[in-house]
């Protein structure tokens, strides 16, 4: 089946070029999305970004697959010869753990996908949710994930300020090497407003959040026209769900981190990423932010020295 890319329902999208001039597009896709049993990821190929082929299933679980619900914000980026999902997941069973990031390998990029990781990568006893791979220039393997607003289910309400943090990976992909290092709070952004809903909708039981939560999500790094280390990340602002952009003062993960003053997107719409085609950038992302509207959006940007610009 054929879809233009303005008629593809997903949430959370992502774009990989491999190989040349062959493009799969994956993100959020399950119906069910907030709660209940989970299906698995689909998938789309293009040659064009405009006409896309699918969906093909690109991970279906296993019997004894760890997780059972909310599979989330899916990105594929190639490593050493393989092709690496990383993903989040959550378990409905009571006392299973909270949700996680956890990584899924396969010989192309569309899969199918089998599991890697020995469960989450990201801490066991707090909710972490949006894990994307960076590799530094000394060829380190970063995840970076988003510690939310949510709390666990039946229990505490998550945390008022959402973090960005970061861990080392072991060169197969396959741990996590040490410590977590915080890198930034949403709350340092001054675009950054409390989470809000529309009027008559509620926020989904599962997410368990606390009164007036700033949060963090969908983080994307990427080097500038001049090299230095940027990245692009999700909260809510003014006109609702938003992207905005930070920049690496060292140039390195570990930051300082310092925020960009305006988002780079504002209208309801985020979970975004970077893809560079050719001589063309642009930022994909889901718009609207209102289950079941979203669909997959693509804006051309430049990329500048040390910023990024929507294009028009």
């Amino acid at each position: 089946m054929t879809s233009k890319i303005s008629d593809v329902r997903m949430r959370d999208p992502f774009i990989l070029e491999s190989p040349p001039g062959r493009f799969t597009l994956v993100g959020t896709t399950d119906a069910n999305l907030w709660g209940g049993p989970a299906t698995g990821f689909d998938c789309y190929t293009s040659a064009d970004l405009e006409d896309w082929e699918g969906p093909i299933p690109a991970f279906r679980p296993p019997p004894d697959f760890w997780s059972d619900t909310q599979f989330w914000a899916p990105e594929i980026h190639p490593y050493e010869g393989r092709f690496y999902m990383f993903a989040t997941f959550a378990n409905s069973s009571k006392g299973a753990g909270p949700r996680g990031v956890a990584v899924l390998v396969s010989g192309h990029p569309t899969g199918p996908f089998t599991p890697w990781s020995d469960g989450p990568l990201t801490p066991r006893q707090v909710p972490c949710l949006d894990g994307t791979l960076f590799v530094d220039d000394g060829l380190q393997p970063w995840l970076v994930y988003s510690r939310g607003a949510e709390g666990l289910p039946g229990g505490a309400p998550g945390i008022s300020d959402g973090e960005m943090w970061a861990i080392r990976l072991s060169s197969d992909l396959k741990t996590a090497v040490g410590q977590p290092e915080l890198l930034f709070t949403a709350s340092s952004a001054g675009w950054s407003k409390p989470l809000w809903f529309p009027e008559g909708v509620e926020p989904p039981e599962q997410l368990n959040l606390g009164k007036d939560p700033l949060f963090t999500d969908g983080p994307f790094l990427f080097r500038s026209s001049d090299g230095h280390l940027l990245m692009l990340w999700s909260s809510f602002g003014e006109e609702g769900y938003a992207m905005g952009i930070a920049k690496s003062e060292t140039g390195t993960v570990l930051g300082p981190w310092t925020q960009r003053p305006r988002p780079i997107w504002a209208r309801n719409g985020g979970h975004g990423m970077i893809f560079t085609n050719a001589s063309k950038a642009y930022l994909v992302f889901h718009w609207p932010n209102d289950t079941p509207n979203e669909r997959v959006k693509l804006v051309e940007v430049e990329i500048g020295a040390d910023d990024v610009h929507i294009v028009g």
